[in-house]
This record gives structure tokens, sequence and C-alpha cells, in this order.
């Protein structure tokens, strides 16, 4: 197989194999979308793309077979010791014992470091905010992309992080008191990020260069610079005495933007109308769980919108307040530096792109046999494709000017799933001619036999790896899921506190950094889900750069804009060194299950409650998943709390009802009569939705349906997974 794959790609233009049938039925949309949009500007005929892709079928599905088999088996053994000791009692080194034996914990590895090469150095060194979007909607795609660079004085003045107290009200047009509170918040992140040598930036009126340096005039007329010259960078000449001046520190830019004839410049003694913020160092454009895509409709629109990325030619057009506006892809921003010379920073967030897991299947294409493909199979090679436009200069603008390729790989179980795709990876790049591992690979820490092996996980990709992170809820997910026998879990809010998440936090950049992290690669941490609640954001993600991420998620642009100045308080590099410092998390806490304490149990009146918090956010998630084929939206929760969702959310909170079900907290007639009370919640809160259908009082829809079967069949899902009920009933909806 492997032979013939060579002969493959050194056939490139396919022409050899014209005469060849192809055994593959596909999708007559998505042939057509291969042949009339991807394939122009590569040296690829048709035939050689479905040829090379029903090969690589034949070779890894059966290994994609054995994987998931394996899953079942473990998962099998894993219930089976919790059902036989159920009387006993519970052992931790008894149960760590076993899961050696039966090689859920793999032999450990001896100590390495990653030899990623060709990294760019957003991902390489520049700590900053994180970016995960639905690469299915082209108008979010876009704003994603061009969030490298955001308003401050837009992202404080439209959000909580500006007080309404003393009539500084957001409503109706532009408020001149919030505007001097946004001024005064602004003016002091400028005090703590370019400190002057003398002064504060409110009292500065006037800017002007000497011999090449920058001098600040106060407004008693004093001059001073910046305690450390060097984070004056250059600047850009906008013409008509506008200007934008560039200052970097730890390793992150931003703009003071200097127009004295803007209405905000004008009332400010220095002229200064904006501080424009690199914020979105790099974006996740997302196939998987923020997206529903469950045929070949759905993925021809994910593949369309990440070669219009690609190819820099992605456009969307719409209304927005009465004006009708076309949204694309940003330029890069030229300034002239000190010493005379041009730099480009990048108009945009570098992007990586995300896969789906090893799961499931599609029916956008069928074997010889009539079997759907592995979804995950096909994401990587038409991405990848898709990503050879980049990588030859056909788009627009550059992506990866170190001519990679990033794609992130969720929901992985241990060393052997990540050799898998590494393993695919090598054949792709067989197949397209491609140099070895150019296809880089962002490992998602949310499974718990990956976390328990991550660093045997890191081995076996060590030339490919340039991304870790943690996921609280899917993780959670897991972690109820395989431990489902050994008994009833704690509260979703109880969750938080316990001792093995807190050493799964820790575990993960433990072993980033142990593994050679560090200026090589990036070690990211969870979303904030509340888009709406960005003082509280500002209050406390500092927490993700402390803990020596250096990249984190954020829910919008407007979020990540907010977040960068996290990055200019906190240097990740400092926090990593100390970090190296400390005891490193332990094993045997990463073993520890969330079990209620039998001292401590649950009234009914808390489990009803708890059992409607998660009714509620499945329902109001799946209405949209399988009625509008809305992947991540912002659900109102129980308190009527906007709330990030996606199918990691619901998860959890599927799982967590499933794990009562089974230990008799609760009963399925009343899971059912909890989910008819919260789908009337969840219909009030969505009536204003055009075409929205609701599902009391007949609970009788097809998401109605879904989402009690999540909760009730939520035992017997493949690891505790949505997708095969929301793919299901999302086909029979459309």
């Amino acid at each position: 197989m492997k032979k013939f794959l060579l002969k493959l790609s050194n056939l490139i233009t396919g022409n050899a194999f014209d005469d060849k049938e192809i055994s593959l039925v596909i999708s007559q949309p998505l042939k057509d979308f291969v042949e009339d949009e991807v394939l122009p500007g590569l040296n690829f005929s048709s035939n050689y793309f479905w040829l090379s892709l029903e090969s690589i079928i034949e070779e890894f599905s059966i290994r994609n077979d054995d994987l998931l088999n394996k899953r079942k088996s473990i998962q099998k053994q894993i219930d089976n010791w919790h059902i036989e000791r159920k009387q006993s009692g519970f052992d931790l080194k008894e149960y760590k014992d076993f899961l050696i034996d039966i090689g859920y914990i793999a032999p450990r590895s001896k100590d390495f470091a990653i030899k990623t090469r060709n990294v760019d150095p957003e991902i390489r060194k520049i700590a900053g905010p994180q970016l995960v979007v639905p690469v299915m909607n082209a108008r979010f795609a876009l704003n994603a992309t061009n969030a490298r660079w955001g308003s401050l004085y837009d992202a404080l003045y439209g959000t909580d992080i500006i007080s309404e107290e003393d009539g500084a009200e957001n409503v109706g047009g532009y408020n001149e008191i919030r505007g001097e509170k946004v001024i005064s918040f602004a003016k002091k992140f400028l005090d703590e990020s370019i400190p002057l040598a003398n002064g504060k930036f409110k009292d500065v009126i006037k800017f002007e260069f000497i011999n090449s340096e920058l001098l600040l005039t106060l407004k008693d007329e004093s001059k001073t610079g910046l305690v450390n010259k060097d984070q004056y960078i250059g600047y850009m000449d906008k013409g008509e005495g506008k200007f934008g001046l560039l200052f970097k520190n730890n390793n992150l830019h931003f703009e003071i933007q200097i127009d004295k004839l803007h209405p905000i410049g004008q009332e400010d003694p220095a002229g200064i109308k904006d501080i424009l913020m690199e914020s979105a160092v790099t974006t996740i454009q997302d196939c998987e769980d923020s997206v529903a895509a469950v045929d070949a409709d759905d993925k021809i629109v994910v593949y369309r919108n990440w070669l219009g990325l690609m190819k820099g030619n992605l456009k969307r057009s719409f209304d927005k307040n009465g004006k009708f506006i076309t949204r694309e892809l940003n330029p890069d921003r030229k300034y002239l530096l000190k010493n005379g010379k041009m730099i480009l920073l990048p108009g945009r967030s570098l992007l990586l792109v995300r896969n789906v897991g090893h799961l499931m299947t599609n029916p956008a294409i069928k074997d010889k046999n009539g079997n759907e493909i592995y979804e995950g199979i096909m994401d990587a090679f038409f991405t990848v494709c898709i990503s050879i436009h980049d990588i030859i200069g056909n788009g627009k603008y550059k992506n990866s000017k170190t001519k990679s390729i990033y794609i992130v790989k969720p929901k992985m179980h241990g060393p052997e799933e990540v050799q898998f795709s590494c393993d695919l990876f090598e054949e792709v790049e067989k197949v397209f001619n491609l140099p070895e591992n150019t296809i880089k690979i962002g490992i998602m820490d949310e499974e718990r036999r990956t976390t328990l092996n991550l660093k045997e996980c890191i081995e076996v990709a060590k030339e490919r790896v340039i991304f870790i992170n943690t996921g609280f809820l899917d993780r959670t997910g897991d972690e109820i899921h395989t431990s489902m026998e050994a008994g009833p879990m704690v509260t979703k809010a109880a969750m938080k506190s316990q001792e093995w998440i807190n050493a799964y936090e820790n575990w993960n950049v433990d072993i980033g950094l142990e593994t050679g992290f560090m200026k090589n690669a990036q070690i990211g941490k969870g979303m904030w889900p509340m888009p709406d609640e960005m003082l509280e954001m500002y209050k406390t993600k500092t927490i993700h750069p402390k803990a020596g991420a250096n990249c984190a998620w954020v829910p919008s642009p407007t979020a990540a804009t907010l977040h960068a100045m996290h990055y200019h308080q906190i240097f990740v590099e400092d926090e990593q060194k100390e970090i190296l410092k400390r005891e490193k998390a332990k094993l045997d806490d990463l073993l520890k299950i969330p079990l209620i304490d039998n001292n401590k149990q649950l009234n009914k009146e808390e489990i009803q409650k708890e059992i409607e918090n998660n009714a509620q956010g499945i329902l109001g998630y799946v209405v949209r998943w399988v009625d509008q084929g809305i992947g991540c939206s912002k659900v109102p929760d129980i308190n009527n709390i906007g709330l990030m969702e996606d199918r990691a959310t619901c998860r959890i909170s599927s799982q967590h009802i499933a794990n009562w079900l089974h230990h008799d907290l609760c009963t399925e007639t009343e899971v059912i009569e909890i989910m008819k009370k919260m789908a009337v919640v969840v219909d009030e809160q969505n009536k204003n939705i055009v075409d929205y259908k609701k599902m009391a009082p007949a609970f009788d829809g097809i998401a109605f349906k879904a989402a009690c079967d999540l909760a009730i069949k939520g035992k017997y899902q493949p690891s505790g997974y949505t997708e095969p009920i929301l793919h299901q009933m999302r086909i029979r909806r459309k």
C-alpha cells in the first residue's frame, strides 16, 4: 500500500490514472466542488485526488476500526472492575495496577524534547489569546481571522468592564462620560505596559521624534521617554497628520493611533483616537464541535470556507443596522522601523484547522462496500489539500510563512490514536508531495486516557506537535463516562474543585514544559464561556497566563482584545520558568474519581435542581443543533445568562444525568418530566428566534427526542459522545 501511495505521489499530474476506475461512491455536489473549486491551481487531476483518497481509506479504515474497538474493550474491562468491587470498596493502588495491566496506562516514556521544525512565531514565541470559530459560518470565520487586531477603545466602551455608574450608561449614541472612562482606563494600561520615565500618559500632549527616538511632551512642557526605549518599534504614516506609533511588550504589539481631526482625537490632549491591540494571535477554524455538519452539503460549506481562507478570497456581504457591509480578510500592516527599514506585521490571525476525531463517519463518501467513510480521514485529506493553496502561494495572503499546515486533532484516546493521526498525516504528505512533517498536530488533552499518557502522546508526535491544551467540559464528560460504574458523581459545580481536575490542569502544563514546549509550542487553556461577562473575565482570566498557558480560548474578537491586556501584564515565559521549579502534579491525583461523598448525600430538592440545570442546558443547545444546524452559539442558561455552548457542554450534561439515572438518584420518568418542564423554559427563551420550532406542549419533535435520548441513553454512547445521536436526528430533521 505504501509503495502504491509513493508511486501516486510521484505522478502528481495524475494523468497515468485517468483509465483507472474509482470505486468510491461520492456525492455529486462534492465531486463538482473538488473539480471546480479545490483542484484549479493545484497540479493534481480529479482522478488522482479520488484514487489517492481511496487508497488511504483502504489502509486506514481497518486501523480506525481497531482503535474504536479497543476503546470499547477497555471501557468494558473498567466497568467490570468497578462492578466487581462495589462491595469491597475502591483501592487506588489496586486500581492503578489494573489500568497498567490492561494498557490503559501506557509504559512511561523516558525524557525527551519535541523536535518540531518550521513553526511560525505566533505558535513558538508569542503568547496571546486564541479564538475557536465554526468555519461553517463564513462571517464568523472572517471576524475571527481579522481579530488579529482590535480596537481597545471599542472593546472597553461596549462591555461591562466600564461601569455605567455616574452617567456612563451604554445606551443610544456616544456618551462622553463613558468615553472619558474608556480613555482613562486605556491610558492606565499604557502606564503599566510601556511606562514613561517621568509622568503619566494622561499628561502627554505631544509625540515627537529626535534622532529616531520617541519623545513625549507633558502638559508642564517637560519632555520624557519610555523607561524601556526598545518598546517603541516604529510608526505608520497614514497621511493628513494621521499616524500610528507601534510598541512591543512581552512579544505582543499595540499601536497608539494619532488623529487630531477625529472626533475622539480632537478632544485628546495628544490627539490619541484609539489604541489598536494585537489580539487573537492564533485562531482555530473548527470543523468539529462548534459546527453541525452531517452530510455532503454541510461538508462542502465547511471546506469551501476553509478554501476561501487559504486563498484569501472569502467574502460575505450583509446588512448591519441598515448599512450594507462586505467583509473580507484584512491586509498586512506596514510600519517604518526606527532603523529606517520597513516591516510587515500580519493583519490576520495565524490559522489552525480543527479536524473531527476518529469516531464519526459521513455519508458524503462511501467505500466500495457502501459503508460511510471515516470523517476524520476525510477531513485530513481535504483540509490538507486545500491548505496547499497557501503553501504554494495561490492565496492573496500568506497564512503560514514557514509553509506549515496546522491541524488540531480532538478526542484522541492515548498514544496509539495519536500515532494513527501522525501516520495518516504522513501518508497525506506523500500523496500531495509535501515535505516530511509539513502537517503539524495540535493534541487536545480532553480524554482521560490521553491525560494519563500525555507525555507518551507527545513523544509519538514529537516531530509534529505544536499544541496541547486542556478542555474541562469534554474531559469531565469522559471522566464521568469512564467511571460510570464506580458510583454517582458530584454536581457540576462541585466538579471544578475536585482533586483530579486541579491535578489535570497542572499536569498538562508540567508535561508540556518537561517535553520542551517553552519557546517551541503552545500550551493552551480552555474557553471563557460568558461573552457578556467581560469584567469578570478581565478580573479572573489572568489565571491562565499565570498557570503557564501561552494561549487561552476566548469567545469573541472583543474578548480577545480585552484578554490581550493580560499578556502585557504577565510575561508567560517567566511564569513557565517558575513552574518548572514546582512539585509536579501526581498521577495518583488524576485517578481520584469524583464521587459523591457517602457522608454528603444529596436531598431530593438538590437532585431536582441539578437535573433541571443539566436538562435546560441540553435542550437549549440541542434544539438549535437539530432544528437549525447551529453547532455553537450563545445559549441562555437556566438563569438567562448567555453561555457559549458547543457539543462539549452537551456531553458533560448528558453524561451527568446518565450517571445519576444509572445509580438511581432519579428515574427515567422523572428525567422526562423535567425535560418537559425545561422545554417550556427553552421555548420562552427562544421565542424571538425566526422559524423557531417550539417543543411544548406536544413534546413530539425530533429535537426534544434527541435531548431525552442523550440523557437516557447516555450510558451506552461511545465514550459518552453526543455526535451519534445528534447526527442521526439532524439528518432526520433535514
